[in-house]
């Protein structure tokens, strides 16, 4: 009797080991495919996500004056070698090099706030030299010198809206020419972009007007797709550097959830890598300049669509993608300013919901907006380095009296919010 129980007891055990020997390998396994998920082809994860096409077309019938649905910017795999980003023509493999080397740092798992956070609420000097490097300033200028100069030879569908193109140029280079509904949207492309050149983020493609002439030495190459495009002769469009192999970009979970909040507290940064952090540091900046902008087409429709859509925040984010380095890229900035502003009462308390999330700044950010606010020159500072930077500037024209003053009564409204978040953690 004792030998048969004693032999149960070891056949027991035995398949107790075996047991925990493989769930232990299917941890390990699922572990393993959601790493070879994360670092897999460039653009998979928009190509096979599927969004909710009802939901979208809902939330797209509350536009005043907005578009249809708009074609995903990655869907172009590996068009170009060139993506410009954060690297100047040529020098893209050494970046890419020196970023692989800091894989593994990526990778270290934060606990508490030490490192991360300065003097309350602002990201710490190491995160902020850890940031991909974004559109350089001189990556910025040699491609407009280069894209003015440059003829157009095809133009292809592609970029968004059905009256969009891809152009190919004959430096060998891509733009997206962006021919807005109203003059306003290309205005509110090009002084969004301009706006987050003097708030210093890096994260909008580079861009140039354009005049559409077929008799012009850039436009006389595409003659016949001009006329086919159905453009207005003489409309002034915007070209924007084409990025490839761009992913999309979900909500980070701080953000994507009701009582969402990203403030300096161990809970809301606890146990997250250095390359999650990294992202997390962007999302801050793109909260505040779509606050600044007003631009209601990211995710404050999101926010908007949680009425009719709990799942909203799972899925990619309009308007924003990320490049192999983890740099987001901020793109299609057309409903900022001009139209936001117009449409400013309809989206304000989805505005007023995310900053209320955020109370962590990038501090040359926060340092341009206690500029602006100290000097009430928003605007002034605005139109100085739009004017200075764009011949097209007197064709498209610029923000009215009104507009002017939304924008510094913006800055104005950041400025006291980042005063009462300081007020807040000072103490940490």
């Amino acid at each position: 009797m004792r030998i048969a129980l004693a032999r149960s007891l070891a056949v027991f055990c035995l398949c107790a080991c075996v047991s925990l020997l493989y769930v232990w390998t299917g941890l390990v396994e699922i572990g393993h495919g959601r790493s070879k998920r994360a670092l897999g082809t460039p653009g998979e994860a928009l190509l096979t996500r599927q969004p909710d096409k009802q939901s979208r077309k809902t939330f797209r019938a509350v536009l005043e004056g907005h578009v249809v649905h708009k074609a995903r910017f990655s869907a172009h795999k590996n068009i170009s070698n060139h993506t410009g980003y954060g690297s100047a023509t040529g020098h893209l493999k050494v970046e890419q090099a020196n970023l692989n080397t800091h894989n593994n740092n990526h990778q270290q798992v934060h606990t508490g706030l030490h490192g991360l956070v300065e003097d309350g609420v602002f990201w710490s000097d190491r995160l902020e030299s850890l940031l991909p490097r974004g559109f350089s300033n001189a990556h910025a200028q040699n491609w407009k010198s280069e894209t003015r100069a440059s003829q157009i030879v095809s133009l292809e569908n592609g970029c968004g809206r059905t009256s969009n193109r891809l152009a190919r140029f004959s430096n060998g280079t891509k733009a997206c020419v962006r021919y807005g509904i109203n003059p306003d949207q290309v205005q509110g492309e090009t002084l969004s972009y301009y706006l987050a050149s003097l708030l210093g983020i890096p994260n909008l493609p580079p861009l140039v007007l354009s005049q559409v002439n077929p008799n012009s030495e850039q436009w006389s190459g595409v003659r016949g797709e001009v006329m086919d495009s159905q453009w207005s002769e003489n409309a002034v469009v915007s070209l924007t550097e084409w990025v490839s192999n761009l992913t999309g970009v979900v909500t980070p979970a701080p953000l994507r959830h009701e009582g969402r909040r990203l403030h300096p507290l161990r809970e809301d940064l606890d146990n997250r890598t250095t390359g999650e952090v990294l992202e997390l540091v962007q999302w801050t900046d793109l909260i505040l300049f779509d606050y600044l902008t007003a631009n209601f087409d990211r995710l404050v429709s999101n926010v908007f669509s949680l009425q009719w859509d709990s799942r909203v925040m799972e899925r990619d984010t309009s308007n924003l993608h990320k490049v192999p380095s983890g740099g987001l890229v901020f793109i299609d900035n057309e409903a900022g300013l001009v139209h936001g502003y117009r449409v400013l009462e309809m989206w304000q308390k989805y505005h007023d919901t995310l900053l209320s999330s955020v109370c962590l700044f990038r501090k040359i950010t926060a340092s341009r907006i206690f500029d602006m606010h100290r000097l009430q020159d928003a605007a002034a500072r605005l139109l100085i380095l739009y004017r200075d930077s764009e011949p097209l500037a007197p064709e498209l024209g610029f923000l009215s009296e009104d507009q002017a003053g939304i924008l510094q009564n913006r800055v104005d409204q950041l400025y006291k919010h980042i005063l009462n978040c300081k007020e807040k953690y000072s103490q940490f």
